[in-house]
Parts: C-alpha cells; structure tokens; sequence
C-alpha cells in the first residue's frame, strides 16, 4: 500500500509539472496506518517527507510554478500549520524571488520559531529590499523572539548596502548586549559594514578584537581597505595575512591587485601575479581580469594580453579589461579588433565596452567611426548612452577640431555637462585657435570648477596664441582675485620595493641634489638636439628666466631623472601622475626618450603616454596648436602580415594590397633560436599573427598578390586568411579578403 501511496503522489506532483487539470482534482487514498494531526503532531506520515523533497527540490531550481503546486498540496493535506513546513514554503518562495508569498505564509503562521524570522529577513536582503529587513528586525524585537549570530549579521548586511552608519552601530551595541559579539560571522559583518561606510579604524578595530579569524575576514579588510582607496594598508595587511598561515581566496588576490593596479605597483603586482599561480588561482576570470587591469593600468600592455591569451575561461569582463587596457595605452587599432573579436566570440558588449571603443576612436580621431559605434549601442545592442559615452564623443569630435559641433552636442544632451566635458573642449579650442568657443567653455568650468586654477591657465594660453594681451591680463586678474587654486602636482616612481614621490619643486627627497644635478647635465644634452623649455605653460607673472627654473622643477622631469640614476639601463621608466603632463614636460620625456634611448611611460590624469625615440603614443595631439590631426577615416591598410610558427622556426609571409613600401608596424625581430620569441603586435592567436601594416591612404585595393612563401597552401591558414579578412571588413577600412582575393 505504501509503495501505491508513493507512485500515486509521484504521478500526481509529475501531472502538475505538465500543467494537468487533474492534479487540483486529485486525491491520495488513506492507508490504514496513515494518521494526521493529533495534537499538533504526526504520526506515521508517509505523503510528509515527499513533499518537503518536492518543495526543496523547487528552490533549489527556482521552480516557482511547481513550489505552487506542492503548497497546494499541503494545504490539502492539513500540513500548513506545521512549523518546518511552513519554514520551507517561506525559503522556496524567497529562493524564487516571490517575496510577497513568502510573507503571506509568514503572516499566517501562528506560531514561529528563530529559523522563520531568519530566512524571512534573509529573503529581503537577497532580493534588495534592506528597509523591510530592518523593519522585520524590529517587530521581532517587539514580540520578544530570540536572536541568533546568524540575525544579527543578516541585518548588518542590509545596513552595509544601505550605508547605514549609525544603525550599524546601535547593532554593534545590540551584538554586544546579546553576547554574539565574538561570533566570526557577526564580526566579519560588522567590519565589512564598517569598511563600506568608510569607517577603517572601527573596522580594524573589530578585526583587532577577533579571537577567531577565517579568510572571509582577511578578505573583506583587504577588500574594505581598497574600497576606500587605502591601497598600501591593503598590501600591507595582505603581507600580513601571508603570515599569518591563513590560506588565500580569489576575492583576496582580486583585491590586493586592484590596489596594486590603482598604486600603479607593477613590483608587488609582480609578486602578487607569482602567489597566483602558485595557489592555482590563475584560472579564475576573475583574478585574470584584475591581473589584465594591473598590467594594463602600468603601462605593460603585452604582459596583460598575454594574461588575456592564456585564460583559460573568459567573460565580459577580462574581454572589456582587455580592450579598456588597450585603449588606455593608445592600442586603439588594437582595441577596436578585439571589440570585433569579442563579439564574434559571442560576447554582448556592455556600457563600459562601449566607453573604452570610443575612447579608441578618440585617440585615431575617427569620427564617422565613433559615430557608428554611438548608434551602435542602442540599434543593435538596446543600450542607453550615459555621461561617459557623450564624454567621449565630446573628445572625438575636439581632437578632430569640430568644437562647434562638439559644444552643440554637450548643450543638447539629456545630461548635465561635466568638468571633463568643458575641459576637452577648451583644450581642442587650444590646439585649433578658437576663441569664440573656449570663452563659452571657459565660463561653464569657471562654475563647475572654481577652485581648479587650470582653466585659466588654458584660457590664458589661448589668448596668448592670437596676441591678445589684454584677455591674458584680464585672465590672470581673475585668477588672482579668485580662490582658484592649482592643485599642486605630483609624481612618483616605484624602485624596487618602495615608492619616491616627487613633488614640483621637491626639496625632502634624500637624492634631491644629485637627481638636480643629473637633471641639468641632461638638460644640456637635450638642448643641444633642439629641446626648449615652453614657457607659455606656466602663468607665473616672472621674467622668463625665472619660468625655465619653474618648469625645471615639474615633479615628473625629478621622477624621471632619479629613475633614470637607480634603474638598469635596459629597463623602461615608470611615472605616474596626479594631473594631466603638461606641454613643456611632454616635449621633455620625447627628447628624453630619444637622449636617453630608454621606453619611458607616463600614466597622467587623462591617459598613458608612451615615449619612445622622441615619439609619444598620444601623436601629439594635446602639445601642438594648430597640428593637422592625421585622417585616418580615409587610410587603409596596405599589407598583412601572417605568420605561423612551429617549434623553433618561424615562417613570415607578407601579402601587399598595393605597390607601396611596406614598413611592420609594431613588429619585433624574431629570434630563430628562441621558441618563446612572441611578436609584440597584440592580434596573437597563438601559432599565427596578424599585423596591420604602413597604414597608406589607398583608393584601389585589387592586384593581391602573395609574397614570402605558400600562405594559403595548408587549410588551417586559410581558415585564418579568411577570419583576418572579416576583422579588416568589421573595422570598416571598406575591403574584405577570402581565400586570397579582394572583393
């Protein structure tokens, strides 16, 4: 009889999953053995335990529909008034997200226990509702109901994603006077809510109380540390739990490499990159993306596509760290290729994959480019444009020297127009020489902005482009008479394991007089190949004898130099900024660059800069008034590159598009006899390569032909040749190429 029972109920919960009318009819015969409630319990329940399989069986799979049913089914048997019953409808409903459910079972339940108020609170914080938690809270105080650890932390929760300074600190006392102070649950809540509300020092103060302390712990002060942009504690409490004995998480290293990232700390990065692999953590998307970002945000682009290239998992986010990182560092060709590349991976771009594609067209000035990925977003891909968005577009259309229009745009967008907004426009009213538009520029900063002395400073420059004195005058009084002050700057390199920090006129630094003396002996040399201190830069009212002392006194013109006396001569030179380089400290680093013969790469306010050999990758845009921005809108490729490599040789061949000279782009000597050789161009797809080369304005791109070998004599690169093709088509250079032909 009880195996009937059993098949029947399963056939019955079976017809209700498809949707049958007969389940609401349907009824289980009694066995002569079954009883039902007598005195509030059960005897000898066979239907009970099934049901309760059902119903966690419901949430754990988010069966809403289902969950339905079986509660249908306790009614109908009698088993709503049973307590773990009832607390297992309230934990379906809340896994389901139908919060509304799980409180109506909770009203009507006429008696509760400490788990029932626990998995209530805990439905409302998992579906975003703290208030409601908090109010829960109090009415359980209210009718007298016992607290456990587990409680008391469920409502720190909601209070740190509320920010909720002062209710988190009555709990704190609550905690105490309940005695579940020293539970490592409620510990770690109340220094994670303490971490979110910017409050470190009670947080470390709770940590520093802790008789037990497990890696969730460790982990939210590391993470708390970062969050409130206290990136040397975090690495220094993340030595600290290495000594601890505790092993690592994912969320750790993740943390202590976004303050290595934000510290621009390429050295403890580094270190920190080695305990990745060593704990096994390399395979995590996670803690890759945060290693992309790192080497990203120091300069080290080929280090972070090779973190990219060996993920073994990808998601949108190492993807959007990727192309951000190269566009950051003006790899926008690059950037806008792995765009491409991601969604033919089947990856759906975000907003911020959108920021950084823009931000690349920026940096190569396309404009009808830009354009069309601005469209883009909300045709294709139902995304709205934020502030960001029109930022970028406000940039493109500067550095292309369409002010007007680009003023036209922040006037009539659907948001408040930023500082940086106003700023890139004054900037391209700078290097373009109009007047008109950065006087209107000008006003909108002097309000978003009245204690940023910068603006006028750029304002001042303008006027003193076109001669007009008196506008320099009147800028400067301005400036005097108002509040407005430079914010002072700063720069600092890492050397070994400690940070310099150099500021403008640094007097402190132990080396100072040696890193003066090495500064005027290049300064000479410098000199002598045509450098000269731009003066315009600086608004002081002195002679200009004076100006020249003044820039020789830039916090990055002292880093570099003291990084040039300490690091070996094969190494490139790392500076980071707090402000945007200025155009004196610019041309310095070119002619350094080219003195020198060393990579020298500067991390400003606004973007990366990499120097070599008197050139920056920024092309000079921002430093020369009046420059003829290069259009690359009308240029096309006139060659590719592909290479394949197997064991120690490497086998280049070279297909022209036209009869022009071809120079690599991007290219690095391949050594015959070193197999870990990798090109420096970052469309690496591990045996081939493919390298856009001496970008030459073409109006006709038939004639290929095929030079250096037999390309397409094998399938494999003929299947390559054609995913090549289809890159060179989606970045809209108006040609593709399959099976070696053009079309």
């Amino acid at each position: 009889m009880k195996a009937f029972q059993r098949s029947k109920f399963s056939n019955l919960c079976n017809a209700r999953r498809r949707n049958l009318s007969s389940v609401a009819d349907a009824t289980l015969p009694k066995s002569d053995d079954e009883e039902y409630i007598v005195n509030g319990e059960y005897k000898n329940s066979i239907i009970l335990p099934y049901l309760h399989r059902a119903v966690q069986e419901c949430a754990k799979q988010r069966n809403a529909m289902t969950g339905k049913s079986m509660h249908t089914q306790i009614i109908k048997y009698g088993y709503e008034v049973d307590l773990l019953t009832t607390n297992m409808l309230i934990n379906m409903y809340s896994k389901c997200g139908i919060v509304d459910f799980a409180r109506k079972v909770f009203d009507e339940m006429p008696q509760r226990t400490l788990v029932s108020w626990n998995t209530l609170m805990g439905s409302y914080i998992q579906n975003r509702d703290e208030d409601e938690a908090l109010r829960l809270f109090v009415r359980m105080q209210r009718e007298g109901s016992q607290v456990s650890g587990f409680t008391v932390s469920g409502v720190l929760c909601a209070c740190a994603a509320k920010f909720a300074v002062l209710e988190s600190k009555q709990l704190h006392g609550f905690a105490i006077k309940v005695s579940v102070e020293s539970n490592v649950f409620v510990s770690t809540a109340l220094l994670d809510v303490y971490a979110k509300c910017g409050l470190m020092k009670d947080a470390f103060r709770v940590f520093d109380s802790m008789n037990e302390r497990n890696e969730v712990t460790w982990s939210s002060m590391v993470a708390g540390y970062v969050q409130n942009e206290l990136y040397e504690e975090a690495i220094m409490f993340f030595h600290r739990l290495q000594k601890s004995g505790i092993e690592h998480n994912q969320f750790t290293l993740s943390s202590v490499i976004s303050a290595c990232a934000a510290m621009a700390a390429l050295l403890e990065g580094n270190e920190t990159h080695a305990i990745v692999w060593k704990t096994g953590f390399g395979a995590n998307v996670y803690v890759a993306s945060s290693l992309v970002d790192l080497y990203a945000r120091c300069g080290s682009v080929d280090e972070a596509y090779i973190v990219f290239s060996n993920a073994e998992v990808k998601n949108d986010v190492i993807w959007n760290s990727m192309i951000s990182g190269l566009a950051r560092n003006a790899r926008s060709l690059e950037a806008m290729t792995l765009f491409e590349k991601m969604q033919l991976a089947g990856f759906y771009p975000n907003e911020w994959t959108y920021v950084s594609v823009l931000s690349a067209c920026s940096h190569m000035g396309l404009v009808d480019k830009g354009r069309i990925y601005f469209a883009k977003m909300k045709k294709e891909h139902n995304l709205s444009s934020n502030v960001y968005h029109y930022s970028c577009m406000v940039d493109i259309l500067g550095r292309k020297g369409l002010v007007e229009e680009a003023k036209d745009l922040i006037e009539h967008m659907p948001f408040a127009a930023t500082a940086s907004m106003w700023g890139s426009v004054l900037a391209s009213c700078r290097v373009y020489g109009n007047v008109e538009v950065a006087e209107i520029a000008a006003k909108h900063l002097f309000e978003l902005e009245p204690n940023n002395a910068g603006n006028h400073v750029l304002l001042s420059n303008i006027y003193a482009s076109k001669r007009r004195w008196g506008d320099v005058a009147s800028t400067r009084k301005l400036l005097k008479d108002s509040e407005a002050k430079k914010e002072r700057g700063k720069s600092w390199i890492q050397i070994k394991d400690k940070v310099h920090t150099f500021m403008v006129g640094e007097r402190n630094h132990p080396s100072i007089i040696e890193v003066y003396s090495r500064l005027d002996e290049l300064l000479v040399g410098m000199e002598k190949l045509g450098y000269k201190g731009e003066t315009e830069h600086d608004l002081h009212d002195v002679e200009v004898s004076r100006k020249h002392e003044l820039l020789r006194h830039h916090s990055e013109k002292l880093a570099f130099t003291f990084g040039l006396m300490c690091l070996p001569s094969n190494a490139p030179i790392r500076i980071m900024k707090n402000l945007r380089i200025c155009g004196d400290c610019h041309s310095f680093m070119k002619f350094a660059s080219k003195v020198t013969r060393r990579e020298i790469i500067v991390r400003d306010v606004n973007r990366f800069h990499h120097f070599t050999n008197g050139s920056c990758s920024c092309g000079e845009f921002c430093w020369t008034p009046g420059s003829d921005f290069p259009n690359y809108d009308e240029q096309r490729p006139s060659a590719i590159l592909m290479t394949s490599r197997q064991g120690p040789e490497c086998a280049c061949s070279v297909i022209p598009l036209a009869n022009n000279h071809v120079e690599s782009w991007r290219w690095r000597k391949v050594n015959h006899n070193n197999t870990t050789s990798q090109p420096n161009g970052l469309l690496t797809q591990q045996e081939e390569l493919l390298l856009l080369l001496d970008q030459t304005r073409t109006d006709s791109l038939t004639g290929l032909t095929e030079c250096g070998g037999n390309l397409f004599g094998e399938r494999k690169e003929m299947l390559f040749a054609r995913e090549a093709a289809q890159l060179i088509y989606l970045l809209k250079f108006g040609h593709s190429f399959t099976g070696g032909s053009c079309n």
